[in-house]
């Protein structure tokens, strides 16, 4: 029972409870000017960790110590009032965050330009977006001049431009030697901005140090989880001539794993037990990620290999082999042997029987990761003009 209207109604119900624990035993330590990263799945304790940082939450054990002005950017409107303009939130949330009445109303043009709202100065706070919210909160937050900023996963809420922008903020307050605690899902920014990180899993820590070592750690804790479950053979289609027995994916040298990285020479083998007889029958495999979408094609179908013809109850191994560039996630295979005559025959089609976790913190937000070589080259009438005007 949690009221007093319940204890009422049921005086003699008995009441029991149970503790959760947020957080037990996390310890780490961020040195001046560290650009800090805090990961982990939803329901981790990150921002808990945050709110106990910034003072929201107190910790019934332990202690935690912060040395200078801390500027918290941690939950969407928090300190806003919903009934006043942007102006006056600006000043009070200044006024909060440590900067006299006077700073505070001198860098309102700074932070309303930073947040591209000098269109909506006037409105009240109840009738901006969430996407506005942030904005706001956002520039507020570094025009405090603070020696600690935590920052909270809300800038996700913004548009791309806008975060392009923060990330802009970023760079600029890491060479400035700004200490920064980043709560994120974005394993990019944690390799790309963060000194050091520190993931929790259930409340514990799991993983502290290097950036890229953390971030494939939570990618592997992420998605090493069962695969939904898939009926056998609710999904096989062809006509019966063949059937596939067992797919696998492999790595170059033939080792298998339930996870394999960016950038390795993966080899996907399909063996298939023919029933009938068949003539050049090929594989074609599709990729398929966690949102139906057909990430990946690759086929042994080609004009100039003819793999001849298979007698009733022989078995051959088909594989296709490629440079892994699929982004971190996990991709279930539809695999398809069929054979070419008058038309496209299929022989038979399994789909996702089976599946693969690709390991990587070079995402960049597509579904496939390409090498790429990167140029920037100067126009020779800009270099003329630079000699002319020098």
């Amino acid at each position: 029972m949690h009221t007093l209207k319940e204890r009422a109604l049921h005086p003699l119900r008995r009441t029991g409870h149970h503790t959760f624990r947020a957080l037990e035993n996390v310890s780490f330590e961020v040195r001046q000017g560290e650009f800090f990263g805090i990961v982990g799945r939803n329901g981790s304790g990150k921002s808990t960790l945050l709110k106990c940082l910034a003072g929201i939450y107190s910790a019934d054990r332990g202690r935690i110590w912060i040395q200078g002005r801390m500027s918290p950017f941690i939950e969407l409107g928090v300190g806003f009032n919903p009934d006043l303009a942007a102006r006056d939130n600006v000043v009070l949330n200044g006024i909060m965050l440590g900067l006299t009445p006077r700073e505070a109303r001198a860098r309102y043009e700074h932070v309303i330009e930073f947040a591209e709202l000098e269109e909506f100065q006037e409105l009240k706070l109840k009738n901006y977006s969430s996407g506005m919210h942030v904005r706001l909160a956002f520039s507020v937050a570094i025009q405090v001049d603070a020696d600690v900023l935590l920052i909270d996963e809300v800038l996700a809420v913004g548009d791309a431009s806008f975060q392009q922008k923060c990330f802009d903020v970023f760079n600029r307050l890491r060479d400035q030697g700004t200490t920064i605690v980043l709560v994120t899902h974005d394993m990019g920014a944690v390799n790309n901005f963060c000194h050091r990180a520190l993931l929790l899993e259930r409340g514990e820590m799991v993983a502290e140090g290097d950036p890229e070592d953390v971030a494939n750690h939570y990618l592997e804790l992420n998605f090493n989880r069962d695969a939904p479950e898939h009926v056998a053979g609710a999904e096989r289609v062809g006509n019966g001539a063949a059937r596939i027995v067992d797919q696998w994916c492999e790595a170059g040298d033939g080792t298998q794993s339930p996870m394999y990285l960016q950038g390795q020479q993966l080899r996907f083998c399909a063996r298939v037990e023919f029933v009938e007889e068949a003539v050049d029958p090929g594989l074609t495999v599709v990729f398929e990620n966690e949102n139906d979408v057909h990430v990946l094609v690759a086929t042994t179908a080609a004009e100039h290999e003819r793999p001849g013809r298979f007698a009733p109850g022989e078995e051959a191994v088909f594989s296709v082999e490629f440079t892994n560039v699929l982004a971190p996630g996990r991709y279930f295979p539809i695999t398809t042997i069929s054979r070419l005559g008058r038309g496209l025959e299929i022989l038979d089609r399994s789909a996702r029987e089976t599946s693969i976790v690709v390991q990587g913190s070079a995402a960049r937000g597509g579904v496939i990761d390409v090498p790429i070589r990167a140029a920037v080259e100067r126009s020779p009438s800009s270099a003329r003009r630079q000699v002319e005007v020098g």
